[in-house]
């Protein structure tokens, strides 16, 4: 994912204005399916310190990521129409409805294996990509970047890794497998979501 064309092109801030403002929206829609799951693994997590957590995650998701969302459809001068035209992406569909899948058939560990790569992918590539910047840099995207790279966001991270740890420690074989396939499955859509904004992908459409 470090190596995609989309992230390369972000670090250098060579990525055209187009697929970021792809980019943005299909990651504001998926933050609210992405959300509803955190709320769900609240409400699931037996310790009151994870629920704090998982809770504040779901609040932040919603409304600190979305933030950042809108000061970019501001400085493009996207309008509510503009935004509108941009169909949601069937990898973003397909995203989010796993993570609300699983939110209501899978276990606890499951859902927590299912929503770290969200949290763990964004800080390992932000990070990659401020340590490759220089004071100089003149990047449109540093507030994307800086916002992933930043302490406040590994904290959460660590946090995250940590409740899910606790997780698989608890459980049995059989749901730590479940745990990995999760966890492995959710990586492959965050590369799958680099991919179709990169790509801007639609929907396949059928003319007789």
């Amino acid at each position: 994912m470090s190596v995609h064309p989309f992230n390369e092109e972000l670090a250098t801030g060579t990525l055209s204005r187009e697929r970021f403002q792809f980019y943005l929206v299909q990651d504001a829609r998926y933050l609210v399916g992405f959300g509803r799951a955190l709320a769900a693994a609240a409400a699931k997590a037996p310790e009151v310190d994870d629920v704090a957590f998982l809770a504040g995650a779901a609040r932040d998701a919603i409304v600190i990521e979305r933030e950042m969302h809108e000061s970019y459809f501001k400085w493009f001068r996207l309008s509510e129409t503009d935004l509108a035209d941009i169909e949601t992406s069937p990898t973003c569909v397909a995203y989010s409805s796993f993570l609300l899948a699983t939110a209501h058939t899978g276990s606890y560990g499951e859902l927590l294996a299912a929503l770290l790569p969200c949290f763990w992918v964004y800080q390992s590539v932000g990070a990659g990509i401020l340590a490759r910047q220089s004071p100089e840099t003149d990047n449109p995207y540093r507030p994307w970047i800086d916002t992933y790279a930043g302490d406040e966001f590994e904290a959460t991270v660590r946090t995250g890794r940590d409740a899910l740890d606790r997780a698989a420690d608890a459980a049995g074989e059989a749901t730590r497998e479940k745990m990995l396939a999760a966890f492995t499955r959710a990586c492959e859509y965050e590369w799958m979501f680099w991919d179709s904004a990169y790509r801007q992908e639609g929907w396949p459409v059928f003319s007789a």
